[in-house]
C-alpha cells in the first residue's frame, strides 16, 4: 500500500472526491522509533497509515508507557478523528514501530468529504466502531489479566510466522504497562520452563500452546 487510493474505502469516492483527495492529501515518511504526535498537540487532519506500523500510547502513574492500540496499513487513528471533529487536542502519543508512511488528509478537506461523500461517512463510522472495541479490549486486558498473562498474550499476538518476536525488553514493557526489570524476570522464567528462547532483541516461541494456556489461566501465574 503506497497511496490513499490503495485503501479500499476510498474506491467508492466520486471523481470529484478523488480529485479533491489527490490534491489535498500529503504523505510523510518517518523512521522507526520516532514520536510523530505528542499529547496536547493540535490535530491537523485525519491520519491514514500507508506502510509500517504506529503505536498509540499513554503514560501510567509513575511514568510507564502503556499501549492503547496499534495502527497498521489501511487504518486511521480514532483519537485523531475524534479530536478533528470535536476540536480537541490529541490525548496521547503516537510513535512509529517501523519505518512508516502516513497520509494526512487536512481537517477542512476531510470534513468536506464527510459531508459530501457517503463512503467517507461509512469509513468514519467503521473506524470509530472498530478501534473503540479494540481499545476496550486492551483496557479489559490491562484490568483483568496479570502481568504474566499480558506478556504471554503479547508474545502470541506479535510472533511472526517463524514464531519470533523481535522486540527489546523495554519495548515489551512499554506495551504491557510494566518495567523492563519485570519483563526480564518473567522472560527468564519462561525460558527456564522451556516455553521460549531469548536472544538479543529477539524471543523465539518454543511452546505456543503452553503460552496460550498461561494467557488464559489465572490460577497458574508465574512468580516474580
Amino acid at each position: 500500500m503506497t497511496t490513499l487510493g490503495d485503501i479500499a474505502a476510498f474506491a467508492g469516492l466520486s471523481p470529484q472526491g478523488r480529485q479533491r483527495l489527490a490534491q489535498g492529501a500529503v504523505t510523510h515518511r518517518f523512521p522507526a522509533g520516532k514520536t510523530i504526535v505528542e499529547k496536547g498537540q493540535e490535530v491537523s487532519g485525519a491520519y491514514f497509515v500507508l506502510a509500517g506500523r504506529l503505536r498509540v500510547f499513554t503514560l501510567l502513574p509513575g511514568g510507564k508507557e502503556a499501549t492503547l492500540y496499534l495502527l497498521r496499513p489501511g487504518e486511521t487513528c480514532v483519537l485523531a478523528m475524534n479530536s478533528l471533529f470535536n476540536d480537541l487536542l490529541y490525548p496521547a502519543w503516537v510513535e512509529t514501530e517501523a519505518d512508516s508512511a502516513v497520509a494526512i488528509v487536512p481537517g477542512r478537506l476531510y470534513r468536506g468529504l464527510f459531508e459530501d461523500e457517503a463512503v467517507i461517512r461509512d469509513l468514519t463510522v467503521r473506524t470509530l466502531s472498530t478501534l473503540v472495541f479494540r481499545l476496550m479490549a486492551e483496557l479489559d486486558q490491562v484490568h483483568a489479566c496479570t502481568v504474566e498473562q499480558r506478556l504471554a498474550n503479547f508474545l502470541l499476538v506479535r510472533a511472526s510466522g517463524t514464531r519470533e518476536v523481535r522486540q527489546t525488553q523495554q519495548d515489551i514493557a512499554d506495551h504491557i504497562g510494566t518495567t523492563r526489570e519485570v519483563v526480564a524476570r518473567l522472560t527468564s522464567r519462561l525460558a527456564q520452563r522451556g516455553l521460549i528462547r531469548t536472544g538479543r532483541g529477539r524471543i523465539s516461541l518454543l511452546r505456543p500452546s503452553a503460552l496460550a494456556n498461561l494467557a488464559r489461566d489465572e490460577d497458574q501465574p508465574l512468580s516474580l
